[in-house]
């Protein structure tokens, strides 16, 4: 097993496997509402049984070279994740997504899990473009984007409906050579 220290004391950037479901729950449950506020992201995991099977799903996607889900821990406890999906190094693209518990908000921990996966994707994997893609209303989210060098390509409108509300859903994309310059301009501070 890995794990990538993310700059902030004990914060650190691992695998996120089904053994892990019952520290899983237990983080969602600590930040459902407002991780849930723009994304179902693990609205359906309830349980234990549900958990295992989320995290088993994506490891069955990571196995099958569709995905790759990761957590962040931040003093031992697992706060948030970073994850690609939609994962085609044939066709050279992906998509990367992220969630937060409130606690562990604010602190760049996202910002910082996100830039060794994107170096990942497209140093080892051969990645081209990775798009990032997120509800106009998520602003957290969008600052993370903003921060990593993705570029806005358009608003889907009222294209996502989530909790009874329709969401424009915004759509970024960041180009290999892009993220080079981002990645070393990054390393110069």
């Amino acid at each position: 097993m890995y794990a990538i220290p993310l700059g902030d004391g004990s914060a650190e950037l691992r695998p996120l496997e089904p053994w892990h479901a019952e520290e899983f729950l237990h983080h969602l449950d600590r930040g459902r509402d407002f991780i849930n506020q723009f994304i179902p992201f693990g609205s359906q995991v309830t349980d234990l049984a549900s958990a295992r099977e989320t995290l088993q799903r994506y490891a069955d996607m990571r196995a099958a070279d569709k995905a790759a889900h990761h957590g962040i821990w931040l003093d031992g406890t697992l706060v948030g994740g970073v994850l690609t999906l939609n994962f085609d190094a044939g066709a050279g693209t992906c998509e990367v997504g992220c969630w937060l518990e409130p606690a562990a908000a604010g602190r760049g921990l996202v910002t910082r899990a996100m830039r060794p996966l994107i170096d990942w994707a497209v140093e080892e994997r051969g990645i081209h473009r990775v798009e990032w893609v997120a509800a106009s209303g998520n602003t957290p989210s969008l600052n993370v984007a903003k921060r990593l060098g993705f570029t806005r390509d358009g608003v889907l409108r009222e294209a996502d409906l989530w909790r009874e509300v329709r969401h424009d859903i915004e759509v970024w994309s960041l180009l290999a050579p892009e993220w080079r310059g981002a990645r070393d301009a990054h390393r110069e501070r």
